[in-house]
């Protein structure tokens, strides 16, 4: 525990821990305060280095570009392999495991050992491993490196420790499992084919052994032969040569007969009394034509043939097979039962799927009762025991990605009465037509751990839609869906001028959202330069969506270089500040240089009944001015105890108060400042003068004239951490053309600079093809990376297409952003825009004389600077409504170097002070006469105790580079600390950990930081997670209670967490992949037939491929990696006390659970050797009495 003890007074204006050079802070002139100088301040700060670490909890959603699918019939467990080398286990709700191979190779094909809590996985580097899932974090006991072949399949038979894989060269290798080490014994190509056959067979693309006999193993070759190799005589039983190529086989359990799928799209049945032909070739999907001839149909890739006790036909289920001619319909799984047919169509590709049976016993009836179908981005399972094949309802999150991710929101800790509300609301909107049997993949065991809080995800999307999901205790949920699209008219047909122009196929994406729990009230920031206020209600209702439109727009001869007015007063013509209207033009059929007052959306003007959750409101829109398209909202932040709204772009400010539907304050940036511009005050070389025009406060719904002084500052675009604003470039550029291209005349009617937005962009869909070393070393800025990237690559709903346009138009905008960013005259008088890049409502001191604190508006921009705007806000309720509130700017301005990102209050004794906010009431409950409904409003005073409410408080404010901790009001700055140098911070925010606050960072560089408050002291500094894309940036979000989130592909939200005690309790959190059950016996085949003729069918694999019988295998052929074995919870105490002491309880618990098993065997052979004497007693007095002749 650290004790700070500073003294304040009015006369401080830098800290000592300031770095040489540039003032750590001040007011607008550095004048001394007035204010009482406040008491000696004592904090004591209880975080420490120890109570943080970086650490994975969950990953949610379907896996991204998956490639293959296991499952274990005894345990339950599900497996789905990916192509960047995760793996996914999923069992019951809650039991969800992701792993990741190191390398990062693709997954090719995986094989659960049934019941022994292992798993192998074949990758695409020829590499297996062997997974242990005994415990909670699997890890990779064994790796073996093939050197010379390439692995084309692996087939593990139940109960067996030798796995046979097949190669790219038609070779079979078998491999131990128990050693992970190659046999000797080794199926050659060459000796499974005739010697007379001249051609290759190919590689080997199906590997099983026979139901009747386990020494017969059947190999599968793509250009179509089938060998039956015995294994004990190391020859061929049959080969079959077949003139399409085979994708894959499937057996009848019986071993008399199996099935082979085509490239034809035909299934064959092959007989093993007659191998010479078929006796049945099928095209389920092919029809027969006129000349005879079948019609040529797609490729057949899985089959798999599965009997039933209850039924005397078949189950046959595959995927493909479908006619050429059919085009455009979707991908298909087709299941044949008797003569019925049914195809099931799929949104997306099928990369693979299972039959789920009751036994895993290949020579038993299989008993189908589902199919897993795992697609390119979604995972169905299909119910079989029900006629119309019905599917579950799945319980995990997989429909993330429904629509791309756009933003998201984390919020821990929420209000209890939350989640329920919004489950039950969207409950009613739920989707029937489900089976109602339990989910089959049941498998693990997962109980809610005792620290627990409520949880709520929001994820925002290009379609508009914004998703709730309960995040409690790990888990992920639907709870709530809501589409924005429905508070617009929906744009016609050649409806020119409208948002067809700016974002031509998602006008509505969601770019931010802003969520107050308490007073359940929702903003959503569009993409078309709208914001939409929500508010919730339990009850339906009818009435009409208020709109206000504003016109916010920077104009290029409006700019004025601090170097054009050096040394010379800035004075402006008092006329220019009154706003001009102007008629609005048409709404249709405008030519671009026409457009003025012109929304990109059109909102319904009539009445609209709304169903009960989420209500419209009010939506804000953003004009076109003078034929220029509105620039994008990049800040925004609502109070419901104030009733405002702010928000904020590259060209200025606008304050909108909701209870009343007006507009309070619409303000260039520059105007803001009044005489107060900190940059009027630096020298510089003369430069040509301008003649200096009129700012903007024009609007169209509530016209207001401010007259303040002004003096024009250099400015500059923006980007922060969750959204950018692409579309602005430096006005004095010009209009950007592209010479050539179709994209050249739609360019340059955008105005300056403007990319040709074809959809939203999307953080799911936003890849970064550029290396990890250039986004951190080769772009100076943050900005400079962020345009860059926006402007090149513009996604598809199809993630693997990116539109490249001319490296004329790429390098313009990335020259117009790459500078570095500091506050310095001579790197932003290059900019023309200085953009509002956060925005914070708070209790607080607008001036350095305020004895109490007042509602204020604290504004940062993306040249460092922060304005502080006090409001006066009538208290009483009906006065609220009817009394204007006044906004008077008053030129506060604190310093730092870089863009704000983020702005927090703390008290005086180091406590987070929470924003005010409004007790949520619903507005079209019905009325009672006896409890009129009021507003109850929750006001958190700068200060814990009632007597010290005038004493201060604290503003915690972060940058891209820097964080500064000052005291209100006097503004005096305690501690500065500069994050990095190097690179830029991309998310900020001041959360609560272990009953303290810190400050968490994100950074471009991968590196998460916190550091300590006020004192700000580094206490973590972890390189974990190099942004290699923009899908990253964009959602990556802090949380309190030690957590955050970011989408880590584009159907996958990442959680992770940063909170040492979190890790330590992560264990509990999470659920066992593996429970102890009993393997079920074999079905009983009669005591004399197995008595006399089970002698045929043993089959000891030991015997054959052993090291004594088969030899060793060539050391140049694989190589074997011994791998982790679970011993990654212990990497950090390996080298001390700690770590042996970990060490020896882990080998006791696997000494313990091994003798618990040893146990458990004894028992059951007991129990086994009873039964034996039992039956060989009854069969003895049975048969004493019998003469020979009566056997």
């Amino acid at each position: 525990m650290k004790k700070f003890r500073k003294v304040l007074d009015g006369l401080t204006t830098s800290s000592p821990a300031n770095p040489g050079g540039s003032p750590a802070c001040g007011s607008a002139a550095g004048t001394p305060s007035t204010a009482p100088t406040p008491r000696e301040l004592e904090i004591q700060e209880t975080l420490m280095s120890e109570h943080f670490q970086i650490c994975k909890t969950v990953r949610h959603g379907v896996p991204y570009q998956p490639t293959a699918l296991a499952f274990d019939p005894v345990q339950k467990i599900l497996a789905i392999g990916s192509r960047s080398g995760g793996v996914r286990l999923l069992g019951r709700p809650g039991v969800d495991c992701h792993c990741q191979h190191e390398s990062g190779a693709a997954v090719l094909q995986l094989q659960f050992l049934i019941n022994e809590g292992a798993l192998v996985t074949a990758c695409a580097d020829d590499t297996l491993h062997l997974w242990n899932l005994r415990q909670r974090r699997p890890a990779i006991l064994h790796s073996l490196k093939f050197n010379r072949e390439r692995i084309t399949f692996c087939h593990l038979p139940f109960q067996s420790k030798w796995l046979y894989v097949g190669t790219e060269r038609g070779n079979t290798h078998i491999v131990n499992i128990e050693s992970f080490i190659l046999s000797g014994y080794v199926i050659m190509w060459n000796k499974a084919i005739e010697l007379s056959t001249k051609t290759h067979p190919g590689p080997v693309v199906h590997l099983s052994d026979s139901p009747k006999d386990e020494g017969k193993l059947l190999i599968g070759f793509e250009s179509g032969t089938i060998v039956m190799w015995d294994l004990r005589a190391k020859r061929t039983d049959f080969r079959i040569y077949y003139d399409e190529a085979i994708h894959s086989a499937s057996w009848h359990h019986e071993g008399r007969q199996f099935m082979c799928s085509h490239s034809d799209g035909s299934l064959s049945m092959w007989n093993l009394r007659n191998t010479a032909k078929p006796f049945q070739v099928t095209f389920p999907h092919g029809k027969t034509q006129r000349d005879g001839r079948k019609e040529s149909c797609k490729p057949i890739l899985k089959v798999e043939y599965k009997t039933s006790r209850n039924s005397s036909e078949a189950f046959v289920v595959f995927s493909g097979g479908l006619s050429y001619d059919k085009a455009g319909r979707r991908p298909t799984l087709t299941i044949m039962h008797g003569k019925a047919i049914t195809v099931l169509e799929m949104d997306y590709p099928i990369v693979d799927f299972l039959v789920l049976c009751e036994t895993p016993y290949i020579n038993e009836v299989q008993e189908p009762y589902a199919v897993v179908v795992l697609l390119e981005k979604d995972f169905v399972v299909v119910d079989l025991t029900q006629s119309n094949f019905p599917i579950f309802e799945n319980p995990y999150p997989m429909d993330i990605h429904e629509s791309p991710v756009t933003c998201t929101a984390y919020f821990a800790d929420c209000p209890p009465d939350i989640i329920p509300v919004l489950y039950s609301i969207g409950a009613k909107h739920k989707k029937t037509g489900y089976s109602h049997k339990e989910w089959p993949v049941s498998g693990g065991t997962w109980t809610v751990g005792s620290q627990t809080y409520p949880e709520i995800i929001i994820t925002g999307h290009a379609d508009g839609s914004i998703k709730f999901w309960d995040a409690t205790a790990i888990t992920l949920q639907m709870l709530y869906k809501l589409k924005t699209s429905k508070v617009f008219e929906k744009p016609k047909s050649g409806d020119v001028g409208r948002s067809a122009e700016l974002v031509e196929e998602d006008p509505y994406a969601v770019q931010m959202i802003s969520w107050c729990p308490q007073s359940r009230i929702l903003c959503v920031v569009g993409i078309s330069a709208h914001v939409i206020l929500y508010r919730f209600s339990k009850h339906d209702a009818s009435t009409t969506i208020t709109s206000l439109e504003v016109r916010l727009q920077c104009e290029m001869e409006d700019v004025i270089s601090p170097s054009d007015t050096e040394n010379t007063p800035s004075f402006s013509d008092p006329s220019g500040h009154s706003p001009q209207p102007q008629p609005p033009s048409p709404r249709s059929n405008t030519p671009d240089s026409m457009r003025d007052s012109i929304p990109c959306l059109k909102v319904k003007d009539r009445m609209i009944r709304m169903p009960p959750g989420y209500q419209a409101e009010l939506v804000v829109q953003l004009l076109w001015v003078d034929g220029e398209p509105p620039q994008q909202i990049t800040s925004l932040d609502l109070n419901s105890a104030y009733g405002l709204l702010a928000l904020g772009n590259c060209n200025g400010l606008t304050v909108v108060d909701y209870l009343q539907k007006t507009i309070l304050l619409c303000m260039s940036t520059l105007e803001l400042y009044g005489s107060a511009d900190p940059f009027q005050r630096l020298t510089r070389s003369p430069r040509k003068n301008r003649q200096s025009t009129s700012g903007l406060t024009e609007l169209s719904d509530n016209q207001v004239s401010l007259d303040l002084e002004r003096s024009k500052s250099p400015t500059s675009d923006h980007v922060n951490g969750h959204c950018t604003s692409p579309t602005s470039q430096p006005c004095l550029t010009g209009r950007a053309r592209v010479p050539g291209g179709p994209e050249g005349p739609r360019l340059a009617r955008r105005g300056p600079g403007r990319p040709p937005f074809r959809k939203a962009q999307s953080a799911a869909c936003m890849e970064v093809s550029l290396p990890v070393s250039s986004l951190t070393e080769g772009y100076p800025s943050r900005r400079a990376m962020l345009q860059q990237l926006h402007g090149v690559s513009m996604y598809s709903h199809d993630e693997h297409h990116i539109t490249t346009y001319s490296w004329s138009e790429r390098e313009s905008r990335e020259n117009s952003f790459s500078r570095s960013r500091s506050s310095s005259v001579s790197s932003i008088d290059r900019e023309t825009k200085e953009a509002v890049t956060t925005l914070q409502f708070a209790e607080s001191y607008g001036r350095k004389s305020d004895t109490l604190p007042t509602p204020c508006l604290w504004v940062g921009t993306s040249l460092g600077l922060v304005l502080i705007i006090p409001m006066s806000i009538p208290t009483d309720e009906q006065e609220r409504l009817e009394d204007p509130v006044t906004v008077a700017p008053t030129g506060t301005v604190l310093m730092l170097k870089g863009s704000i990102l983020r702005i927090g209050f703390l008290d005086c004794g180091g406590a987070l002070i929470n924003s005010p906010y409004e007790v949520w009431r619903d507005q079209h409950a019905p009325d009672h006469p006896d409890r009129p409904r009021k507003r109850k409003l929750v006001n958190f005073s700068p200060s814990s105790s009632q007597e010290a409410s005038g004493d201060g408080h604290l503003a915690v404010v972060c940058s891209e580079r820097q964080a500064k901790v000052f005291f209100m009001p006097s503004q005096a700055c305690l501690y500065v600390h500069n994050i990095t140098e190097s690179s830029f911070v991309l998310r900020a925010d001041v959360v609560s950990v272990c009953n303290s606050v810190c400050l968490a960072c994100f950074c471009a560089n991968g590196h998460i930081m916190t550091l300590s408050l006020p004192s700000l002291r580094p206490l973590l500094d972890v390189n974990y997670l190099p942004l290699t894309d923009m899908r990253i940036a964009r959602t990556f979000c802090f949380t309190n209670g030690g957590q955050a989130l970011y989408l880590c592909s584009p159907t996958e939200i990442q959680r992770i967490t940063y909170s040492q005690e979190m890790c330590d309790n992560l264990q509990e959190m999470l659920g066992e992949l593996f429970t102890p059950i009993e393997t079920p016996e074999a079905q009983n085949r009669g005591f004399l037939k197995g008595f006399f003729g089970g002698n045929a069918q043993t089959f000891d694999r030991e015997e054959l491929f052993g090291e004594a019988a088969a030899g060793k295998a060539s050391r140049s052929l694989a190589q074997h990696i011994p791998g982790q074995g679970g011993m990654e919870g212990m990497k950090a105490a390996a080298g001390g006390v700690v770590g042996e002491l970990a060490r020896a309880r882990i080998a006791l618990d696997e000494r313990g659970q091994r003798l618990g098993e040893l146990e458990e065997r004894t028992a059951l052979m007991m129990t086994s050797a009873e039964t034996f004497s039992k039956h060989a007693h009854e069969l003895m007095l049975k048969c004493k009495d019998k003469k020979w002749y009566q056997f």
